[in-house]
């Protein structure tokens, strides 16, 4: 197989169908020019990718030569055409010269027009590609009352640009990372120099360059290939589609992964705190987006162990229920005829199941199937003595907290650990409560994320950062503030 460009036009074109055959979408226009029209050239491009068909590319070259109209071409020579794209002339479109197939087959499939001609080793490249993609909109996954609202689309180098735009420093550094496989997606890495922990940079850079060689279609193939503990629960990194903060993170010291085809960004490393905040709490009145914290932290709670605590004080500990409370509990309960734990694992699976399919139908027939399904469903389970209204009221309030978490894999980590806290609960009461509790502790202390620890500031105790974590200082103190790293 050549990897050089041969200066004969019939070994190009040949090695170029040879490569892409069976690709009905591949144009191959040939070309005359020169004294009596007796010098050749082609132009190769995918017509898919190039939708502007209204500038004629090869005119365009020969035109660049001569000062005048160029008509036909024929006063323009082959030594020219090397003599002026070799001193790289001023063109009116951008033009590159290439040498190795290599590179040309890449540029092709990316939208790129390759021009071979007759008696030149080289070739001349414009990049010609104008693919449609989606606008730049609101954020979907991450609405806000007050903010920006502007979102990430699935064009990497608009994706950077719009973030550029919110930093416009040059310590702001991206680097692209090429991989192989058939898709041979950009991965692109953004950091702010002087900003970020060269220890973690490095870290991270190490892990990034050890990717498998296959095809990386999405970030969350990054996430999963990255990250410091694959069977945790909990996520250890975060993402964003909305570039404001996406900026907020690179001023606080993190490392962004953006992937072409994805408006997803990854933020490394995402700790345990960060999981629970969203860019709104920094859009908001310092009283206010306290308050929405300190719920969100309620929520946390709740999500995590409301139904293993009903399950633990209901089958072990009814003397810690008021007696009101505990007889409308039992006559709530009569003719039920399976055990709380039981009974909880029903109603999680039923909640679950509504939830799925409220995601994957279509968004106007979701929210609806989503909001008649819990209620149809939580009467019928009532009326048919499968579960108690109590138990509905509980699995109703642990989802609703669950959707307060900011970030989608953080509300799904909490949910998994929900059928282990629920059996300990079931078997060992109080005393399993506490087990599972003691682990999922000692877990996350251990925990890291890019070789920094997944609870800092609590575990280990740094007093400077717990100004942005429950809650947070006045935005003055913080604006004027470095965000300290674990070395810190």
């Amino acid at each position: 197989m050549p990897t050089s460009i041969s200066s004969h036009i019939e070994p190009n074109i040949a090695y170029i169908q040879s490569v892409f055959k069976d690709c009905s979408d591949l144009s191959i226009i040939p070309w005359q020019y020169g004294p009596r029209l007796m010098n050749r050239a082609v132009s190769v491009y995918f017509d898919t990718m190039v939708l502007d068909k209204k500038t004629n590319y090869f005119k365009q070259t020969l035109q660049d030569i001569v000062p005048r109209e160029i008509g036909a071409g024929t006063d323009v020579s082959l030594a020219m055409i090397i003599e002026c794209f070799s001193r790289h002339i001023a063109s009116q479109e951008s033009a590159i010269l290439l040498d190795d197939f290599e590179v040309v087959e890449r540029l092709l499939l990316s939208g790129s027009l390759i021009i071979f001609i007759d008696g030149w080793n080289k070739v001349i490249s414009y990049r010609a590609g104008n693919i449609e993609t989606r606008q730049v909109d609101e954020p979907v996954t991450e609405p806000v009352v007050q903010g920006p609202r502007e979102s990430t689309v699935e064009n990497l180098k608009k994706n950077i640009g719009m973030i550029r735009a919110r930093i416009q420093h040059p310590s702001m550094k991206f680097n692209y990372v090429p991989t192989a496989g058939y898709a041979r997606t950009t991965i692109a890495y953004g950091y702010l120099e002087g900003v970020v922990d060269p220890d973690v940079l490095t870290e991270f850079v190490s892990r990034i360059n050890q990717l498998p060689k296959g095809d990386i279609l999405e970030t969350s193939y990054i996430e999963d290939c990255i990250e410091d503990s694959t069977w945790t629960p909990f996520p250890q990194y975060r993402y964003t589609e909305r570039t404001d903060i996406a900026a907020a993170a690179l001023l606080n010291g993190k490392i962004i992964v953006l992937v072409e085809g994805t408006g997803s960004v990854l933020i490394c490393p995402g700790l345990f705190f960060e999981l629970m905040q969203s860019s709104e709490d920094y859009y908001q009145r310092t009283l206010l987006a306290n308050t929405i914290r300190i719920l969100r932290l309620i929520s946390f709670l709740i999500a995590l162990g409301l139904p293993s605590i009903y399950i633990a004080i209901s089958t072990f500990h009814t003397e810690l229920i008021p007696t009101v409370l505990l007889l409308a509990i039992i006559d709530s309960r009569e003719g039920i005829p399976f055990p709380a734990f039981a009974e909880a694992i029903i109603m999680s699976f039923i909640f679950e199941l509504l939830r799925e399919a409220g995601i994957r139908l279509p968004r106007p027939v979701g929210s609806a199937v989503s909001i008649v399904g819990a209620l149809v469903v939580g009467e019928a389970a009532i009326s048919a003595g499968i579960a108690s209204p109590i138990m509905v009221v509980v699995t109703a309030l642990t989802g609703i907290a669950s959707f307060s978490m900011p970030q989608y894999n953080f509300a799904i980590s909490l949910r998994l650990l929900q059928l282990p806290l629920m059996l300990l609960a079931a078997v060992l009461g109080g005393f399993g409560l506490m087990i599972g509790y003691l682990l999922i502790w000692n877990h996350l202390v251990r925990l890291k994320s890019l070789g920094i620890p997944y609870m800092i500031p609590l575990a280990p105790w740094i007093t400077g950062q717990l100004r942005d974590t429950v809650y947070r200082k006045p935005l003055r103190s913080l604006i004027s503030h470095k965000k300290p790293t674990a070395k810190n």
